[in-house]
């Protein structure tokens, strides 16, 4: 896949834009990548592929941006920054392996990530900051996992600075009444954040400017669950706040069952975590098949029918290829998450028809 540019996404070259725009002393939260006073960085390979340029600021939290700055002293390429990438992904491969070792799994099943197309296409060839969230997340999980939880909540901590699709984690190796790991993660963010607060709110970037209208969030026209609700009842005034209310409680519920559980096993907190993605990325349902690459060490580590149904699926949503016809996103993504739907359903028959089958034995 390096041996082709990035096919289905220009966001690299913001990464290595954001990069070159710290090393000259700027903060990437300032301006945009077109505005006059950043004109003497401009160049031919970079800035004619940035996305948005004239009309946003970076959306990428501090970790990435740490990331950014300090692949781009290596080189200010594209090449160089999905080399710092794959080696992101060096890091997971090799998690995943002493995970699975932990937990008494075939360490072969670490194939499943390897020769999967997801991550082939939307770290090796499209260099997707995804890689090193993931990487993160499952350093800080094993970290956590191994017998030190605050660390590993720094750690992890940091991936959601990359991504913030890896929060729900925090959730797996939190344990109601700790009040340590919450003001680990507060004091986190905020030292993080602490060398760009000279835009003050602007540290938000783009996320709040447009991104969330973008992404059809603040419409409520790409949840898919609030897309099919429309299609039966129809528009009503409120139902997006409505639904992200729900989404949000459904999620706090979930991930305090999750932290209150009394099986601490590692591999019981890692089947938890990874029902908790899966739960978040239906709620949210989003539009790119990379914002998905966060399930895909669970494909390996816990290897369910709704892991393979949801990682698979969102191939669906590169809607940049150079198709001789047009899906629309509803359709899309009523493929995909039906899919995790049946393969919800078929993992709960077959654990019934497991548990049937073990009563009949011991009679």
């Amino acid at each position: 896949m390096l041996l082709f540019d990035p096919l289905l996404s220009s966001d690299i070259y913001r990464y290595v834009w954001d990069g070159r725009v710290q090393a000259a002393g700027i903060n990437p939260f300032r301006y945009f990548p077109a505005d006059e006073t950043l004109a003497f960085l401009r160049d031919e390979t970079i800035f004619p592929h940035i996305n948005r340029a004239d009309t946003a600021v970076t959306i990428y939290p501090p970790v990435a941006q740490f990331f950014f700055l300090i692949v781009t002293r290596l080189g200010e390429n594209v090449t160089v920054m999905r080399l710092a990438l794959l080696g992101c992904e060096a890091v997971t491969v090799t998690l995943i392996m002493l995970l699975l070792q932990r937990t008494n799994r075939p360490v072969t099943r670490v194939v499943a990530y390897l020769w999967h197309p997801l991550p082939l296409w939307e770290i090796a060839n499209n260099g997707h900051v995804d890689a090193l969230m993931v990487a993160l997340m499952l350093l800080g999980l094993w970290i956590a996992l191994t017998g030190r939880a605050l660390r590993g909540a720094v750690v992890i901590t940091f991936s959601v600075l990359v991504k913030p699709y890896a929060a729900p984690v925090l959730a797996g190796i939190w344990r109601p009444w700790d009040v340590k790991m919450p003001l680990v993660v507060i004091a986190t963010v905020a030292l993080c954040y602490l060398p760009y607060l000279s835009v003050g709110s602007g540290v938000l970037g783009f996320l709040t400017k447009g991104y969330l209208t973008e992404q059809g969030i603040s419409g409520g026209n790409d949840l898919w669950l609030l897309s099919l609700w429309r299609l039966v009842f129809g528009y009503h005034e409120g139902d997006v706040a409505a639904y992200l209310a729900l989404a949000a409680l459904a999620l706090w519920f979930t991930g305090l069952s999750v932290a209150r559980s009394s099986h601490h096993s590692i591999a019981s907190s890692l089947a938890d975590i990874n029902m908790l993605l899966l739960l978040t990325l239906l709620l949210l349902s989003p539009n790119y098949p990379w914002h998905f690459l966060v399930i895909m060490p669970f494909v390996a580590l816990c290897g369910s029918a709704p892991g393979w149904a949801v990682s698979i699926g969102a191939l669906l949503l590169s809607e940049q290829l150079d198709w001789d016809f047009y899906i629309p996103r509803i359709v899309s993504k009523s493929i995909l998450f039906g899919g995790l739907f049946l393969a919800c359903a078929f993992t709960a028959w077959r654990a019934r028809m497991q548990r049937t089958a073990d009563s009949g034995a011991s009679q």
